[in-house]
């Protein structure tokens, strides 16, 4: 008879599966992973020399494959994109749409979208993305209230991800996909003490959780990722 794992146990914790990402590991994952294509590449390394630290808020290498599988995967035409910074992630979807497919970006800022703008027209993509600058919550409100989004990224500021979710979820066609970044909030999210960025991640994972109109899966990737679906 074997002896039950510790999540089979009552009580106990359950056992990980995951081993430590070193940067061996993460180049052999990134080298079995679709290759970034040359304006891909060239759009990262001009956001690490112009921005800096500010880089960081680019999305991780692997997730832009990742994001264009689900555009194919979903079959999407129409995208929405809630914070772009310097555009990677809006460029690898962009790329993977239909010719008649359409990526609404939303973002706040003229400055950092100005190297996504430049990304797109070199990949051929800009007439696919539809930059809108200002406050996304409004540009959201303002799109037609009936379900028609296929896909949608989210990506932004974490204290109004809530009232993102909230106006995205009615807009999702049936079985479209709501992409989440950074649900782990570098790992602060499991403290019950967290205030700031970190509650406010708290408590919109506890909110997509108890949301019955989508099904959701959180997963290890990156800085975490949510994925959910409309039922």
């Amino acid at each position: 008879m074997s002896t039950p794992s510790p999540d089979q146990q009552a009580g106990g914790a359950p056992s990980i599966k995951g081993v430590p990402i070193t940067p061996d590991l993460y180049a052999y994952v990134l080298a079995h992973n679709p290759r970034l294509d040359p304006v891909q590449q060239e759009l990262i390394a001009t956001t690490r020399r112009q921005l800096g630290d500010a880089a960081g808020m680019q999305v991780a290498q692997e997730q832009a494959p990742l994001l264009a599988f689900l555009v194919r995967l979903t079959r999407a035409r129409h995208v929405v994109e809630v914070g772009t910074f310097t555009g990677l992630s809006a460029l690898a979807m962009a790329q993977a749409l239909p010719e008649d497919g359409t990526l609404v970006a939303c973002d706040i800022s003229e400055e950092w979208t100005a190297y996504g703008r430049e990304a797109w027209a070199k990949a051929g993509v800009g007439d696919r993305v539809d930059l809108r600058i200002g406050d996304a919550l409004e540009t959201l409100n303002a799109m037609p209230e009936e379900p028609h989004i296929d896909l949608a990224f989210l990506d932004a500021d974490k204290e109004s991800y809530i009232a993102y979710w909230d106006a995205l979820v009615p807009r999702m066609r049936e079985g479209g996909v709501i992409a989440v970044d950074n649900v782990f909030l570098h790992g602060r999210v499991q403290d019950p003490s967290a205030s700031g960025r970190a509650a406010a991640m708290r408590a919109f994972n506890d909110h997509v959780a108890a949301d019955e109109r989508m099904e959701s899966v959180m997963l290890t990737v990156a800085d975490g990722l949510t994925l959910a679906r409309k039922r």
